[in-house]
């Protein structure tokens, strides 16, 4: 690793962690503030940041980006007053940080508090979504915490423009300007830079494909808030209601096909299948979703492909799906068990000892009973916005808002006491 890359990451961290202890001191209505100046200056200027991106999405037609790619990567005004408004959301929301989880006093008359406090410095690798640069900020500076950012270099330009009218608008507020730092550097050992500095850094939280995440999970000494990708099932069972089957199946497939909580596999009681398969087909035929299925889906369908074993793992992020037909509820979970992501999984069905069954015995951050996978987001459960999903177990799980971005100290009062 070069010095000079080393160096200056390790500075930005340091600055960061400075700027921490400022921030942790001030008041629920100074953040929330200070998140109001951001949003309004992100609206104000959104026609700079629409021209950075501009840029970045010229270079990614001419490395051949896919779709899926270009639309996590695009910004368009609306998008950009979406997560500028999103900071506003965020500042309704409680401040989670001194909060009294629980309190006692010892039979010596010691009182013991335990208390919410910010976790310190956040380090976020993410990458293509411009809009995680603001997410992230918003919900960490909320949480108390100062962050640093480090962006894919297909975002570059996005984020760096960004970042600079977040950092004039933070000028304007108690919030120092140095508890949002950006790694403006492609290279990529000033990633790895960020995997070893425990002194600086609190926790990293990796966002994206399942290379960066495993690389990130693999290679870091700093504590991984593990987020993960999205190979998530929908079983259709035998009792499911055919109407509220297909309508929670194509909007899970189809709403954004691109993002992590869309549905990528169907599993089909045989019963169901065997008696809604030509009216599956036609669904799945007009909204244009390529199918592999098994060889039952292949001799049942007139333009399905034959799934491979890497078809049943595949986080297809388009208007593709793998189905497999199965003998019952406990053939789903069996296949869920080794080839989900623990992500988001749902089953449709009428009858409640199967649901309670399948909600039951499957292992995933986020479980449904008769609705689409795409709630599996801090904005639709009500959280804000998300600063990531975990898949995890160990300390969040599922969408993580700002009640993740802390944890506990406990506070002791006493009159003298010592043992």
């Amino acid at each position: 690793m070069t010095t000079a890359i080393k160096t200056n990451v390790e500075n930005q961290a340091i600055q960061a962690k400075r700027a921490a202890k400022k921030l942790s001191v001030l008041s629920n209505t100074e953040k929330n503030e200070s998140l109001h100046i951001i949003a309004k200056e992100l609206e104000d200027h959104y026609e700079v940041i629409l021209e950075a991106n501009a840029i970045d999405l010229q270079n990614g037609e001419k490395q051949g980006f896919d779709s899926a790619l270009m639309d996590r990567l695009a910004l368009t005004k609306e998008r950009v007053f979406e997560f500028a408004n999103g900071l506003r959301e965020v500042a309704k929301l409680e401040d989670p940080t001194g909060i009294v989880k629980t309190s006692w006093v010892l039979e010596n008359g010691l009182k013991v508090e335990q208390i919410s406090v910010p976790l310190g410095v956040i380090g976020m690798i993410y990458e293509a979504r411009p809009n995680v640069t603001v997410d992230a900020t918003g919900l960490a500076l909320k949480s108390g915490n100062a962050i640093v950012l480090k962006g894919g270099s297909n975002a570059i330009y996005s984020n760096q423009k960004i970042v600079e009218v977040m950092h004039n608008a933070l000028l304007k507020t108690k919030i120092p300007k140095e508890a949002v730092q950006f790694i403006a550097s492609t290279d990529r050992e000033a990633t790895q830079q960020l995997f070893t500095m425990k002194e600086h850094i609190d926790v990293l939280i990796p966002r994206g494909g399942a290379s960066l995440i495993n690389a990130v999970v693999n290679n870091a000494t700093v504590p991984v808030l593990e987020t993960g990708v999205g190979n998530c099932h929908i079983y259709i069972d035998q009792d499911a209601d055919v109407e509220k089957a297909l309508s929670i199946l194509i909007n899970a497939k189809t709403d954004r096909p691109a993002v992590c909580n869309a549905a990528e596999t169907l599993l089909v009681h045989s019963a169901w299948f065997d008696q809604y398969k030509a009216v599956l087909e036609k669904t799945l035929q007009d909204y244009h979703i390529q199918v592999f299925g098994d060889e039952t889906v292949v001799q049942s369908f007139t333009n399905a492909s034959l799934a491979s074993e890497k078809d049943w793992a595949e986080e297809y992020l388009n208007l593709s799906i793998a189905i497999k037909v199965v003998k019952d509820v406990e053939e789903a979970v069996e296949h869920i068990d080794q080839y989900g992501t623990k992500h988001s999984e749902a089953i449709i069905t009428e009858n409640t000892a199967s649901a309670q069954t399948f909600m039951t015995l499957v292992d995933a951050a986020a479980i449904y009973h008769n609705a689409s996978t795409r709630f599996t987001d801090g904005g639709a459960l009500g959280f804000g916005a998300e600063i990531g999903i975990s898949t995890q177990k160990l300390h969040a799980r599922g969408p993580m808002g700002l009640p993740a971005l802390t944890t506990i100290k406990y506070i002791m009062s006493g009159n003298g006491q010592v043992r």
